[in-house]
């Protein structure tokens, strides 16, 4: 019984010397909250003593702009200049950047400050706000049972934010014509980060409303387009259409085949028409030249009728004198 109470206070006197996880320690401070070109970004705090810290800077689009591991000192604090701002790039453009400093012994907690990069600091009552934008591209018009394409973009101060569209996009939904919702979450696909898409198929006609909800560092952005479904999309009526001109086109190849010959047919009627003109003028000739010879006829015929009438008188004289 002893030997067990011994190695009892053996255990609870060790007991007492090991560090307790309730302690935990880690603050964070920057030495300014808006900085400009040239100024040095001054990160400050207390943790716990000797232990390791690492600290980041993001950039407004998520990305790691600046990494670096320091030590606290035996008395728990800790002081370290990040970095002096350069001029202004695309590596380093304006807006809002995050600090954050990591503990690596204390169950891997964190802190994180805001701070803002801008052109001067002299409007000291700048806010220290993250703004982030989501834009939806949809198309206006699809066809029922027809893929179609969806763009989403999210910035963040003019830049891309990147991530995994499964979290960034999380809520996002489709509002259909029956008033269901139709959930995005897992639909959407990195088409380049802070570019993402998603494939959708309508079922049925009518206004689709699509409401992508994007939440970046604890700040939430909205967007929304809506396409109008159809039973079939542009793309067929254009197809329709194309088709009708080309029949059009070829009705009216047959017009004009049909008026030239129609022009050729009038040719030949007044070709026709002269031809019996000429025809009535020769026949009018003739009728002219018959009645001339008929009156040249007559002419003659009447001088031997009358002396044919002359004789048969004088005979009927002798005859009547014999008597």
């Amino acid at each position: 019984m002893k030997i067990i109470f011994i190695l009892a206070l053996i255990v609870l006197i060790s007991s007492s010397f090991i560090p307790k996880a309730s302690g935990v320690t880690l603050e964070l401070f920057t030495d300014n909250v808006v900085y400009t070109d040239g100024k040095p970004l001054f990160v400050y705090g207390n943790a716990l003593p000797n232990e390791n810290l690492i600290v980041r800077l993001f950039a407004p689009d998520g990305t790691i702009a600046k990494f670096d591991q320091i030590t606290v000192d035996k008395e728990g604090m800790y002081n370290h200049v990040l970095l002096t701002w350069p001029e202004s790039s695309t590596t380093f453009p304006y807006g809002t950047y995050t600090v954050e400093v990591i503990s690596s012994i204390q169950d891997g907690i964190s802190k994180k400050i805001n701070v803002k990069f801008t052109s001067t600091t002299e409007l000291v009552d700048v806010p220290v706000e993250r703004r982030v934008n989501t834009l939806v591209f949809a198309p206006e018009n699809a066809a029922v049972n027809t893929l179609f394409r969806i763009f989403v973009q999210i910035t963040s101060d003019g830049l891309l934010v990147g991530g995994d569209p499964s979290k960034l996009l999380e809520t996002s939904h489709a509002h259909l014509p029956n008033d269901q919702v139709h959930s995005l979450s897992t639909s959407f696909q990195t088409l380049h980060p802070g570019l993402y898409f998603v494939d959708y198929t309508a079922t049925s006609e009518g206004t689709y409303v699509f409401h992508i909800v994007t939440f970046s560092q604890g700040t939430i952005s909205h967007g929304s387009a809506a396409t109008n479904v159809l039973t079939q999309d542009i793309s067929g009526i254009s197809n329709q259409i194309l088709r009708l001109n080309s029949i059009l086109d070829e009705t009216s190849g047959e017009l004009d085949k049909l008026k030239s010959e129609i022009e050729g047919f009038g040719s030949t009627l007044e070709k026709a028409s002269s031809n019996i003109d000429t025809s009535v003028s020769s026949i009018s000739s003739s009728v002219t030249n018959i009645e001339e010879a008929s009156l040249q006829l007559n002419s003659l015929f009447f001088p031997i009728v009358a002396s044919i009438g002359i004789i048969v008188a004088l005979q009927i004289v002798i005859l009547a004198r014999r008597r």
